[in-house]
């Protein structure tokens, strides 16, 4: 099939699936036992990376900006350029491309796996809506705990440079927070915890449309696996851009 035709075919695809997905948020029954096993799932089980992926984001980046600052005389404002650029883009991007990732993929090998074997089938002969009970749960999950990580790889980034400037930059630590707390305002946290949720309906949805789309077997577990991950991770990055304009307009125009 031509490229062309097949990536329309499959946007629109994406499009219908997701329109089911948002009718049915709103529709009985909703499956709660579901979702907070999802959130427990999907969520809690991607701390561990979150941690390691904030706190040594924080510690480059104080370490990286320490000589340019010095050099125009201003080390002091070190944790309010962390801050804000963890705030701003680096916690809400990266948290969500590991989450991409680790749980994009997931999503997708559980739910191709489940279509080969056909228990998706199974499940519609016995009168259950798959996407009720699959995609919704899946998209509830990766929208409240997207945000919900990324303000703990805020947090531990923020942590990762203040230690980087004690041990290395020999700043005191009165300093450092003080400068952090200037870089946090309402505005600044609408902003970071918006990227987020965006970011985890898009790769929620698209684990689940490449998982229920999966053809050819088992080969077509790991194929549609891989391009779950890429497909959302370019999504995110391209929406980071588009968000990052439209919150700059709104909210972070200087008074």
């Amino acid at each position: 099939m031509n490229p062309l035709i097949n990536g329309i075919i499959q946007v629109q695809e994406l499009t219908l699936l997701t329109g089911r997905a948002v009718r049915s948020i709103t529709r009985q029954p909703r499956y709660w036992g579901e979702m907070f096993r999802q959130m427990d799932v999907l969520g809690v089980g991607s701390l561990a990376i979150v941690l390691l992926t904030g706190t040594f984001t924080g510690m480059v980046l104080a370490l990286n900006t320490a000589n340019t600052l010095q050099k125009f005389g201003v080390q002091n404002v070190t944790g309010q350029l962390v801050t804000t650029s963890l705030i701003r883009e680096l916690g809400p991007v990266l948290t969500c491309l590991m989450l991409a990732g680790r749980v994009g993929s997931g999503i997708a090998a559980e739910l191709g796996s489940m279509l080969v074997s056909e228990q998706i089938d199974a499940m519609r002969a016995l009168g259950t809506d798959p996407i009720k009970k699959l995609v919704v749960p899946r998209i509830v999950a990766l929208v409240t705990m997207a945000p919900a990580l990324t303000v703990i790889c805020d947090f531990v980034g923020m942590l990762g440079g203040l230690l980087i400037s004690i041990t290395l930059l020999h700043q005191p630590s009165s300093v450092y927070l003080a400068s952090s707390r200037n870089a946090v305002d309402i505005n600044e946290m609408i902003g970071g915890l918006l990227k987020p949720m965006v970011f985890g309906f898009i790769i929620a949805i698209v684990g689940c449309y490449k998982g229920l789309s999966t053809t050819g077997g088992t080969v077509g577990v790991g194929r549609s696996t891989t391009q779950s991950v890429v497909l959302a991770s370019i999504l995110v990055i391209v929406t980071d851009f588009l968000l990052s304009k439209v919150i700059i307009s709104l909210l972070l125009q200087p008074n």
